[in-house]
């Protein structure tokens, strides 16, 4: 009988050796699962999902266009190439939706005009006529992924900004042959990982400048 007590208390000792190594083992695999690095193929979704931000400006759909904003970072606008993070206009997408909603809207300045200097003083619909959707970026004839298209005669340092975004950038090569391209415009759209999904944290506007 004795004998028999031993050998049960011997197989239940290795039962609970067993199952704290078995747990020890999830434990090392769920930890492994949450250092894995991120696996989002951002080539393959990315063009899509900019083909949404701009169907979503075309039709003026500002709700959905908010659902794509950054949710930590928010978005910064940029009328020219050349971002400059000291003048240009970042929002939040709740900002964004407010500001929209006033009646009046509001002026805001965005920055300066290239060759002028003069503030950019404009409501968000004015601003997204002349420095957004000017011209029908959604079918634009020559569009890239990571590499720009446009360039003229002012800087841009868009990548600098940027550096651990990806972007897409709808470019017009020009409208009126009479200028030879000097009428030429693009759109880019600058992405970002967060939390395993893309969101929007930049439109930069460019054109040629004087």
């Amino acid at each position: 009988m004795k004998t028999h007590l031993i050998t049960i208390l011997s197989f239940l000792m290795l039962l609970a050796c067993q199952n704290r190594q078995t747990d020890a083992q999830n434990e090392t695999l769920t930890d492994t699962a949450a250092l894995k690095p991120d696996t989002i193929d951002t080539g393959a979704q990315i063009p899509a999902l900019a083909k949404q931000v701009l169907t979503a400006l075309k039709n003026k759909d500002y709700e959905s266009f908010a659902g794509f904003i950054h949710p930590a970072q928010g978005f910064r606008f940029s009328p020219y190439g050349y971002v400059d993070t000291a003048t240009a206009m970042v929002f939040s997408a709740r900002a964004f939706l407010d500001e929209l909603s006033k009646k009046p809207q509001t002026k805001i300045t965005w920055g300066q005009y290239d060759g002028t200097g003069e503030p950019i003083t404009l409501t968000i619909e004015a601003y997204f006529k002349k420095f957004v959707y000017n011209a029908d970026f959604l079918n634009a004839p020559q569009t890239s992924l990571n590499e720009m298209i446009g360039s003229g005669n002012s800087l841009n340092n868009l990548t600098a900004i940027y550096r651990d975004c990806a972007f897409t950038e709808h470019h017009f090569p020009g409208f009126d042959q009479k200028y030879n391209g000097m009428d030429w415009c693009s759109l880019r759209l600058v992405f970002k990982n967060y939390n395993n999904k893309i969101y929007l944290v930049g439109i930069v506007h460019d054109q040629w400048t004087i």
